[in-house]
């Protein structure tokens, strides 16, 4: 196969820095590179586009359990390339824009058919926040001007249905929440932390007290404002690990207490606006432990001085920030790209996707440019230095407000990009309309005797009991079968607010008949470990996932 001619923007980057005295000599070398590097499509992975014009830049992305997705943009940014039903117009005489808004700001995606329907929202939901409730709902929290203390409630329903958007008038938050981060805890409630401005926590449905003060946020704020969607992961012993900046602490939330105060993390600033992204490593075993991951960032005065070319940071922290060691420390590693805006989510197999961001600049409106075209696979079992794959790139450039979500058949879905005020398409980087899905390598064809496919398991669990999952596999079973929850997070700004995997545990797959094999798998033992609420059910083959099956952890 012929070396592909392809230059990423690492290629031109280096490029661009050549002297005209050694660019002769370089191009000789690279080209002599290009013959002998495997060819582009030899990386692993494949993408194709699901939707070519959603309407919508999506900023927030959900996937539902109808096996649908919501995208969900900002109210006051103009004309969209979706229009409202006839008779049904916003109208908002604060719009600076739109007074009378004809378009929509939020779509209904039928991942079956691909089809886009017009969903209507009212309040401004720009660098707002999410997350699902234990009967399915989800809850959308907070924006930006008429939204900043908005709370909206979104009841899924399948392909065929009419849901929309419902803005709640009875209630609403007690702070203001532009940029913070949501988290569902072991009760079902949820936990609002953070955002501009605001360095206090406050919980749904409401409590008595209010926005309670969280200090923490407080200590981490720098010029600029570095401590906005403060990375939260629920532990499995019911604390709350918070990383804000470059400092991370376990937060009792029950009595508003920090619990631990981890290590600070070397390499800069990697919150918003500085872009970093991180994800608690699947649960296991005894969930006696959590490992956190955080990766990437800016250079700290990127976002101040607005610029576009300061190189992203590569490094990756990991830490066991819930486990047998009494002082963990962060464990350093280098990823194959500097990156910036990176989104990292959780595969069934227990491995992370970074995908989507830049590699120079920050986020912010047109603040970043050179854009990381290449996936990267982050395998967390193997050792330091081995643990990062580079894969096949992409094309479209997906950069600020850009999100990427876990799909039930095991591809990823990639939407938005817009890091103009307003829709731009006359741009260097435009306003991204384009809806995608990459599929990772283990949905290759070579794999695919591997599938399992899930016959047979329960539409509800409870915690700490048993049931049975039934699977087919075209090959013979060798080895366990894993059964594997994952949860359905809000993305948002790099980060996908109440994102995590469970490994359950489970028996050797028995023999059932007919090609199927019968497991016997043990529930998560409480909310701790696996919050209330609809979990997309993996069976894990030898690393390949078959299609999930919903069902309610309760």
């Amino acid at each position: 196969m012929k070396a592909s001619l392809h230059l990423t923007p690492l290629h031109y980057n280096r490029f661009h820095s050549l002297t005209m005295r050694n660019f002769s000599a370089y191009l000789s070398c690279f080209l002599l590179f290009l013959f002998l590097a495997p060819a582009r499509a030899d990386l692993p992975g494949t993408w194709e586009v699901l939707v070519a014009d959603a309407g919508i830049a999506s900023m927030h992305t959900v996937v539902t359990r109808f096996n649908t997705a919501v995208l969900l943009d900002r109210t006051n940014i103009g004309p969209s390339r979706k229009l409202l039903p006839k008779g049904h117009c916003r109208y908002d005489q604060n719009d600076a824009l739109l007074k009378r808004d004809c378009y929509a700001h939020s779509v209904h995606l039928d991942l079956e058919t691909n089809q886009v329907r017009p969903l209507k929202i009212l309040t401004d939901t720009w660098c707002s926040s999410g997350q699902f409730l234990p009967d399915g709902t989800l809850l959308q929290t907070g924006g930006d001007l008429d939204g900043l203390k908005k709370i909206r409630m979104f009841s899924p329903c399948d392909a065929t249905g009419f849901c929309d958007w419902k803005e709640l008038d009875d209630v609403e938050l007690a702070e203001g929440r532009w940029y913070a981060t949501n988290q569902i805890l072991p009760d079902g409630s949820v936990i609002i932390i953070g955002g501009r401005g605001s360095n206090t926590v406050e919980f749904f449905p409401p409590r008595k007290d209010g926005a309670v003060l969280f200090p923490f946020l407080a200590e981490t704020e720098d010029t600029q404002m570095d401590n906005l969607y403060p990375y939260v992961h629920l532990l499995p012993n019911g604390h709350l690990f918070v990383f804000a900046n470059t400092r991370s602490v376990m937060y009792d939330f029950t009595r508003h207490v920090i619990v631990k105060e981890y290590p600070k993390l070397e390499g800069g600033p990697r919150n918003y606006p500085s872009a970093g992204s991180s994800a608690m490593l699947a649960l296991q075993e005894d969930y006696s432990k959590a490992e956190i991951v955080v990766c990437g960032g800016a250079q700290y005065g990127a976002f101040l001085l607005r610029s576009t070319d300061s190189p992203a940071h590569g490094s990756c922290g990991r830490i066991l920030a819930l486990g047998d060691k009494e002082n963990p420390k962060w464990e350093m590693e280098n990823m194959p790209f500097g990156r910036i805006m990176g989104d990292m989510v959780m595969l069934p197999s227990g491995d992370v996707l970074v995908i989507n961001g830049a590699m120079s600049g920050t986020q912010g409106f047109e603040s970043a440019s050179n854009p990381c075209l290449n996936p990267v696979l982050y395998r967390p079992d193997q050792p330091a230095g081995l643990r990062f794959m580079v894969l096949n790139p992409g094309t479209v450039p997906r950069m600020y407000h850009a999100t990427a979500n876990l799909l039930p058949d095991g591809r990823v879905l990639l939407a938005g990009s817009n890091p103009h005020v307003l829709y731009r398409f006359d741009a260097e980087y435009p306003t991204e309309l384009r809806v995608e899905a990459f599929s990772p390598e283990y949905l290759s064809p070579d794999r695919a005797n591997l599938r399992p496919v899930i016959e047979e398991v329960p539409e509800t669990v409870r915690f700490g009991g048993s049931f049975d999952v039934v699977v087919s596999v075209s090959l013979p079973v060798v080895g366990i079968v894993e059964v594997n929850l994952a949860s359905a997070p809000f993305a948002t700004h790099s980060f996908s607010q109440g994102q995590r995997l469970v490994k359950l545990a489970v028996s050797s797959a028995v023999p059932d008949g007919d090609g199927k094999y019968r497991i016997s798998v043990t529930s998560p033992p409480s909310g701790k470990v696996a919050p209330p609420g609809y979990y997309m059910a993996f069976a894990v083959n030898q690393g390949v996932p078959s299609v999930a099956k919903w069902i309610h952890v309760a």
